[in-house]
This record gives C-alpha cells, structure tokens and sequence, in this order.
C-alpha cells in the first residue's frame, strides 16, 4: 500500500482558520439580521405610540426566543435633552408589586412565613379584628375584602395605617371578591419585612435585587445615579416624579432600567442562573389562585390561556377591573405555575407608564417603559401587536 504524504501543518492551519472565519461570519450576520428584523418590529409599533400620546422617551425590552434585545427611544428629559439610554432609569409604578410579591414568595420558600398564615400573626395589634383574620394570599391577590385603591390621604405613618386596619369593616368576605389595592401588597411587604427581621427597603436594594443580577434598580435612586433618573410628565406637559408615602416602597417604589427588568422577564421564566431558593420564589409566583372574570390571579401577576385575544387582554387589564370590586372563584387546589400562559402587569405613576409581558412556554416576553402615563390600553394593543409578531416570526 502506498501512502500519502502528510499535508503539512503550514497548509492546513490558513484553511481552517479561513473556514473558522466564515462560520463566525455567517453567525454574526444573522444575529445582526435578526436584531435588525426585530428592531424593525419593535420600531413600526412603538414610534406610532409615542406620536399619538405625547411620549417624550421610552425603552423597551423584548425576549425572543429566551434572548434578551433592549431599544431606546427619545430623551429622557425635554429640558436637558438627553437621551434615553440602557443606564435610564424608569419609575415602573405597580409593576413594583411583582418584586414584593417575589420577597414574600422567597420568605415562604426559606420558611419565615406562609401566604395562609393570618395577618393577625404578624401584627399582633390586629388580633381579634376582620382585618386580623385575612390571610397573606389574599393580600397578594386584591382579595382581602374591598380595600381602597390608595393608602388614604390622611394617613402618614406605620401607626396610622394599623389603626387603621384595625377599624376595616370588609365589603366582602375574604377571598370572593377582588379589588386593586396598594394597601393589600403593602401590607403583604410590611409583614414579609417583620418576617425576615429586616425594613423592607434594604430587604429589597440588599438582598433581592443582587440575588436576581439586578445592578440598576432601586427604591431610593443614590444620588450618584440622578442623573440617569428620567423626568416624568403629566397629561398636561409638566414635569412630575413620584413622591414617598405611606407603603409607597411596596406598591409602587421601584426605578429600573428597561434592561433589569428584562432580566427580571427572564428569571420569571427561568432562563438565566440565580439562586435557586429565589429561582423557586419567582416561579412560585405564577401560581393561580382565583379566576377574576377573563383572567387568573396569581400572586400579584395576572395570567391567561395561550394564545389569547386583545379583546380579552383589553377587557383583563380595563379600568373596570382596577376600580370596581369583580367577584372571584377560588381556585381549588391552586394551579400550579403553567407553561402556556400570557403573564402580565401594568404599572403607572403620575409622571411614567410600564407594561410587562410574557410567554413562559414561548420564551417570549416585553418591557415597555415611558416616562409618560401612556393609557393602558394603548400600551398593551403594542404590547400584544408586537409579540405576536415576534412569536409569529419565530415559530418560522
């Protein structure tokens, strides 16, 4: 048998470099088209958004395909000009509830309290009153009762609001009617703080936000960081941020940038590595525990069967259900955390609009954040237009 001669190492290594280089390119190009293709996307539905409500800046976060793409639009402040950028920081109102809701699942999962303990259990000064015997899941639900959209305005401190808790007569028995309530969920953060023996704040900037890979997040903005805080604006132009009050830093405290809170999209759908006590905290709060008209309530989130509809959405996510008492039907046990489920939550302040989404079985999620109070339904017709497309796009 005769054999051939070795090619030499000086002839094969510029090939292989050669071919290793345009495999690399081929790769490149198609993220840089598929970024393009769901720039695009995003861009046809977002521009006309901002043109019809008067949004001065926005940033959006979309997940395709469990990869996270984030896009900034406009400026962040019409005095200064500056533009929206991945350091801007966003007010996201009640989308703030998604975290409380995520420290009280993670204080159960590590075994400082559970959701069918008793209120009363906590805050002892509650004992022997209706308000004493609601249960933690109802709180994280808007099914204590009928408690009010706001803290009341007379009401400034911790003190204050147990006495008044203390005098609640309920509207409805406990788990059979929903009403949106920021008293609910903060209440909920107050015993979740007491239960791990921490103030609620640090619990969240010290603990949660590091554990879930959050570098950009914050109930008190540092002051090195003003500076990326977007200006907020009213329906009239003028310029409006938040301001602290009586369970503010549980229902609606949060400033973010559009890419944590991505980030945060995708540890609610398992795709990046936390720990996993807090991996077990996020999922948990997918659970669904009432049927509310359209939708599921879970702990905080809000959930329907996928695919579903815009009129359904629309109708879920309708003033009608923030402001008017909906009776619920416990669901019995509770649903486990489901795969093909649209999961979602509005938040507003006076001065900025959020809007999160997503699709656990899909991989498929959105972040809308405006530093104006875009009306809701606005938000979520671009919110589903644009997963839908993504989705659609995807399954290609």
């Amino acid at each position: 048998m005769k054999l051939r001669p070795l090619t030499p190492i000086t002839t094969i290594a510029p090939l292989l470099f050669t071919a290793l280089c345009a495999i690399a390119s081929t790769t490149h190009a198609a993220a840089d088209t598929s970024r393009a293709t769901i720039q695009h996307t995003v861009d046809a539905a977002i521009q006309p958004l901002m043109t019809k409500d008067g949004v001065h800046g926005m940033a959006v976060g979309v997940i395709v395909a469990g990869q996270p793409y984030v896009f900034d639009y406009g400026v962040a402040s019409t005095e200064t000009g500056k533009p929206v950028t991945q350091d801007t920081l966003f007010e996201i109102g009640s989308v703030s509830k998604t975290f409380t809701a995520t420290l009280a699942s993670y204080a159960q999962v590590s075994g400082k309290l559970s959701l069918s303990d008793r209120t009363s259990q906590y805050l002892p000064s509650l004992q022997g009153s209706p308000f004493g015997n609601v249960s933690l899941v109802n709180l994280g639900t808007h099914t204590p009762g009928v408690l009010p959209l706001q803290v009341p305005d007379e009401i400034q401190n911790d003190a204050q609001f147990l006495r008044y808790l203390k005098a609640w007569k309920p509207g409805c028995a406990p788990g059979t009617c929903r009403t949106y309530s920021n008293p609910g969920i903060g209440t909920l953060g107050l015993i979740t703080a007491k239960s791990m023996g921490d103030a609620f704040t640090p619990l969240m900037q010290q603990r949660l936000f590091p554990a879930l890979g959050l570098k950009h997040s914050y109930i008190d903005v540092p002051q090195a960081r003003m500076p990326d805080y977007a200006q907020g604006y009213k329906k009239d132009g003028a310029p409006i941020r938040v301001a602290p009050g009586v369970l503010s830093a549980e229902a609606y405290g949060v400033k973010t940038t559009a890419t944590d809170l991505t980030r945060f999209l995708q540890a609610n759908m398992n795709l990046v590595q936390i720990d996993p006590a807090w991996q077990r905290a996020i999922t948990a709060t997918h659970t669904g525990y009432f049927t509310a008209g359209v939708m599921t309530q879970d702990l905080i989130w809000e959930q329907y069967a996928y695919p579903v509809t815009l009129k359904t959405l629309l109708e879920g996510n309708s003033a009608t259900m923030a402001m008017k008492a909906t009776p619920v039907t416990a669901i019995e046990p509770p649903l486990a955390p489901q795969q093909d489920v649209w999961i979602n939550k509005t938040g507003s302040t006076n001065g900025f609009g959020t809007y999160v989404a997503f699709i656990p079985g899909k991989q498929l999620g959105i972040v809308m954040l405006a530093n104006r109070n875009v009306p809701i339904e606005d938000r979520v017709t671009v919110a589903h237009r644009i997963l839908t497309a993504l989705g659609a796009a995807g399954a290609r």
